[in-house]
């Protein structure tokens, strides 16, 4: 068991993970603040910083087996602020995006839900697949479809370009690989997991009306994964 001491008394591992944690949170912060104060009038890179920078708290999550409870509880705290920032200037660069959306506080809800969820069964790749597809690949495909993004075409009433849909599709299959590889030996088993659920994923994430895409695609791809993983091995 691990433990350390300052002045006679025992710090336990879970407040040296939450200690982590929040100093990853706080760096996240800083280098967001760093970049705007350096010159970038750009808020969606600020954005974007934070969208990614924390997204990568579950693998921090996952790497030292932090409780659930303490996932689900940030995360609840995380939905609180930002629906409160919705009608105060709590969080005015993260939440302001040029138009009506709860994206903000779908990702911090769909993070405790996918906690509550695959830690709970002993499974928490799946989380993890989850969350790192909406960071990464949600956030990289905002970033290239903002500079590059100039095909625009319309699925079930939303508008995303090609540009967009492309980055999307490549890095969820990219994330969705190197996850589950790591507890999955099975190359070809992964690759077409990862591959079904990087089309499937990327059709959820063309439609963002008020933001519900920080929430369908968190859940839809850890789902997804989760239960063609489950039929598969059924089959077997």
């Amino acid at each position: 068991m691990l433990s350390l001491s300052i002045a006679s008394e025992p710090i336990s591992p879970s407040w040296l993970q939450i200690s982590l944690v929040t100093v990853w949170i706080l760096l996240i912060v800083l280098a967001a603040w760093l970049v705007h104060r350096l010159g970038s009038d750009d808020s969606e890179v600020t954005r974007k910083i934070v969208h990614i920078g924390t997204g990568n708290v579950i693998l921090l999550a996952w790497w030292l087996d932090i409780p659930a409870i303490v996932g689900i509880s940030a995360s609840v705290i995380a939905s609180v602020v930002t629906l409160l920032s919705y009608r105060f200037p709590i969080l005015p660069g993260i939440n302001s995006v040029g138009r009506q959306s709860f994206g903000t506080f779908f990702y911090s809800v769909s993070i405790g839900v996918l906690i509550a969820w695959f830690w709970n069964i002993q499974q928490p790749q799946y989380a993890v697949l989850g969350v790192l597809v909406m960071a990464w690949g949600d956030g990289l495909a905002a970033l290239i479809g903002k500079r590059f993004g100039r095909n625009k075409y319309e699925f079930f009433g939303g508008q995303k370009s090609w540009e967009v849909s492309a980055t999307m599709a490549f890095v969820t299959f990219t994330v969705s690989f190197l996850v589950l590889i790591t507890v999955n030996a099975n190359f070809w088993q992964v690759a077409l997991v990862s591959l079904i659920v990087a089309v499937i994923t990327t059709a959820l994430e063309t439609f963002s009306w008020l933001g519900v895409d920080n929430l369908t695609v968190p859940l839809g791809s850890a789902a997804i994964a989760y239960t063609l993983d489950i039929l598969i091995q059924a089959i077997k």
